[in-house]
């Protein structure tokens, strides 16, 4: 056996961990592969491209995954991996990548153009896993994202090259017999406890490594059997597979008929139920937990029942691996499991059914996620909507490609408003809203809600001609239609619209009159709520700081009373707006730091940029002005991934202007532009951490029930107040 080798310029051992990347950890040991991790390591020295190839099961992604944990600390943590197993529509590869590296954007920016713009200096290690039915996009974006980033490299892993200018491709071969003989040792002993290579077994586990080629997937299924097997059981047992399976395809490479006979000899194995559970479960993308697999794969020949024993066996076999995200423990099927379970799932006939009740129990839990939305499981909502998020889309994508379903795809995305409008995921959520309205379908209610939520997308993207279009035709169907919960949602939009194209009177009109349909149809949710704050907003610009802190004290109330914490982060805005024309910087810094808290969480781009351009405003009020310039600079660089800064109001700019005026005269134009630099450079976990280091002025947490309590009963808001005349009202020095 050779000495194990150092990679070649890369540090022994795994780098440490840091908060930038999103490198997965390592569930099991890597064994071996000394040489190819050297002369992947050097070759990353020298090429910006580097695509780690061969056929499946042959550990491409752990190797390029084991090479970027080395190269961490070099990028100083700046490691990204894009996994492109569940997108499945090429037009949402960008989407894909501007969520593996953490880009939150609400502008109406393409995702590419997001993409050029965001990488520009950045030095970043990108590593793009499971592209092979997305090479012709995959390999349009790398090419152009390398030629515009002199800074950044990526390295790819899949079956075959991306053929962009400048790749290096690096053939993985199976691993070496001594390699192959580790692995299944190390993965042999952890099923069956003091298992080790004697002078007996030797040659039956070398014989075995030969057999299945080196492929280490295969290796590491054979290693399983040995719970109930012996080495030379499962030798006799595989020869008699190999003879079944290897005619079956001749044009398929011996390697991959190698595979296909591992795994085909695995599911014979399985209990039948096990089996059934397996084709099943192949109609999930990405992650899925035991309620869902329950409802999708529970039925004839498998009740909903048995589907957790199943499960524990396909577990144990390594078909099916655990995960613990944020949303709680998850599931997932391994891409080659997986695509095996489907061709099981279409022999049998019954891949449509099993789609349809897949699209229904995501509709289910859109549904449902909609409703606990408004409460005090909203941060795990957003979690659970994010980690369900490649089953939706497959959702969706289902309903419109079965005739007559079209109203579904639509119902799904208007209800999903919450996830793009209040987590951060606009570009991808107007996407799919143009997408499903380009369907014929009648003018119903899930047609209107995708209309408005369209509205409001565009509103907040800054586009106000998508807006009005979309929002003028939901209202002019709805009247039609009498769908006066759609009408009060379009009202409601064409207000914000409104207030963020400076049209105060208009906006007070038109919100005054969501809140008095809203009321008439007992409608209460974070939408009716937000329309309150709006309302607030416009009240405030006007003068009337009094009323504007009546209505937000209001919301603040019902929020505290339900757990909401989202539209509340706009109403702690507007209070320590009205708190700072006071005279009360303490206060509103009190206040904002809440809102900041909250917006962040639920990554609301326009939410945490509000909050740091008033936060910058209190603190040159409070007299440091070189620290107010660095929160101006801070929120100069959210603005452009939102839109126009501050929508290119010159009501909401009115805080900027006279921050910029007051931090100018104190520190002089050089030192104020030194600062707006410095704070463009950080990032915006590090400017909310340096905001609530420095911590309340005063001491004092805003009012409002502290977290992890429960909730008292709701409150039903009143009718609006009374629209005020006049569109404007001077600007109070505190």
């Amino acid at each position: 056996m050779r000495p194990p080798q150092r990679p070649l310029g890369l540090p022994h051992g795994p780098s440490t961990p840091t908060a930038v990347g999103n490198l997965p950890a390592e569930l099991s040991e890597f064994v071996g592969r000394e040489a190819e991790l050297a002369a992947l390591g050097r070759l990353m020295d020298r090429v910006r491209l580097v695509t780690v190839s061969g056929a499946g099961g042959v550990g491409k992604t752990r190797c390029a995954l084991k090479v970027a944990t080395f190269l961490e600390k070099r990028y100083c943590g700046d490691v990204r991996v894009v996994e492109l197993s569940t997108v499945h529509d090429p037009e949402l590869l960008d989407h894909a990548v501007v969520d593996a590296l953490g880009l939150s954007d609400h502008t109406g920016r393409p995702p590419r153009t997001i993409l050029r713009d965001e990488l520009t200096g950045r030095r970043l290690l990108l590593v793009i896993d499971g592209f092979e039915h997305l090479v012709d996009a995959c390999a349009g974006l790398v090419g152009e994202l390398l030629r515009r980033h002199p800074r950044l490299r990526v390295l790819a892993a899949g079956r075959l090259p991306l053929d962009v200018d400048g790749e290096h491709v690096f053939p993985l071969a199976p691993m070496t017999d001594e390699d192959a003989l580790r692995l299944f040792t190390e993965r042999a002993a952890a099923v069956r406890p003091g298992f080790r290579l004697t002078e007996r077994n030797r040659a039956a586990v070398r014989e075995l490594c030969r057999r299945l080629d080196g492929i280490p997937l295969a290796l590491e299924l054979a290693a399983e059997r040995l719970r109930a097997l012996s080495v030379e059981e499962v030798l006799r047992r595989l020869d008699d597979r190999f003879r079944l399976l290897a005619g079956s395809s001749r044009s398929a490479l011996p390697r991959h008929r190698t595979l296909r006979t591992a795994i085909g000899w695995s599911h014979e194995l399985c209990t039948p139920e096990q089996r059934l559970l397996w084709a099943r479960l192949s109609v999930f993308a990405g992650q899925f937990d035991l309620e869902a697999a329950e409802y999708v794969c529970g039925g004839a020949g498998l009740p909903a029942d048995s589907v957790l024993e199943a499960l524990g066996g396909l577990l144990a076999r390594s078909v099916v691996v655990r995960e613990e995200p944020a949303a709680g423990s998850r599931y997932r099927m391994l891409d080659t499991m997986r695509e095996y379970g489907a061709e099981w799932l279409e022999a049998a006939g019954d891949t449509d059914r099993l789609r349809r009740r897949h699209r229904d129990w995501f509709v289910g839990l859109a549904t449902w996620c909609e409703l606990d939305w408004f409460g005090p499981r909203q941060h795990q909502v957003a979690a659970r909507a994010a980690s369900e998020l490649p089953n939706l889309r497959q959702a969706m994508e289902c309903s419109l490609e079965i005739p007559g379903e079209a109203h579904l795809a639509q119902y799904l995305a208007g209800t999903l408003w919450f996830l793009w409008v209040g987590c951060g995921r606009l570009a991808e959520g107007r996407r799919w809203l143009e997408h499903v309205l380009e369907e014929e379908s009648p003018y119903d209610s899930s047609r209107l809600k995708a209309l408005w939520v369209l509205g409001q997308v565009a509103v907040v993207q800054g586009d106000p001609v998508g807006a009005i279009a979309a929002l003028h035709e939901c209202r002019e169907e709805a009247d039609r239609a009498g769908d006066a919960t759609a009408t009060a949602y379009a009202v409601h939009r064409l207000g914000c619209l409104a207030l963020v194209t400076d049209d105060i009177a208009r906006a007070r009109e038109l919100l005054t009159e969501a809140l008095g349909r809203y009321w008439e149809l007992g409608e209460l949710n974070s939408n009716v709520l937000m329309a309150r704050v709006e309302l607030a907003m416009a009240v405030a610009f006007c003068g009337d700081l009094d009323e504007a802190m009546a209505i937000c004290e209001e919301v603040t109330e019902v929020c505290d009373d339900l757990g909401e914490r989202w539209a509340l982060s706009y109403a702690l805005n507007v209070r320590a707006f009205a708190a700072l024309q006071e005279g009360r910087p303490g206060r509103a810094r009190a206040l904002l730091g809440e809102s900041l808290t909250d917006a962040h969480t639920f990554h609301d781009l326009v939410g945490s940029a509000l909050a740091l351009e008033l936060l910058a405003l209190v603190t040159v009020v409070e007299g440091d002005a070189a620290e107010a310039a660095l929160l101006r600079g801070a929120a100069d660089r959210i603005w452009a991934s939102v839109g126009p800064p501050l929508f290119g109001s010159a009501y909401f700019g009115r805080s900027r202007a006279r921050c910029e005026r007051l931090a100018r005269r104190e520190l002089g134009d050089g030192p104020y532009e030194a600062g707006l630099r410095a704070g463009a450079r950080l990032d915006l976990d590090a400017v909310v951490a340096r905001v609530l280091a420095s911590g309340p002025a005063d001491g004092r947490r805003a009012p409002g029930r502290p977290r992890g309590t429960v909730p008292g009963p709701g409150k039903a808001l009143g009718p609006a107040p009374s629209p005020i005349p006049g569109a404007g009202g001077p600007e109070r020095e505190p």
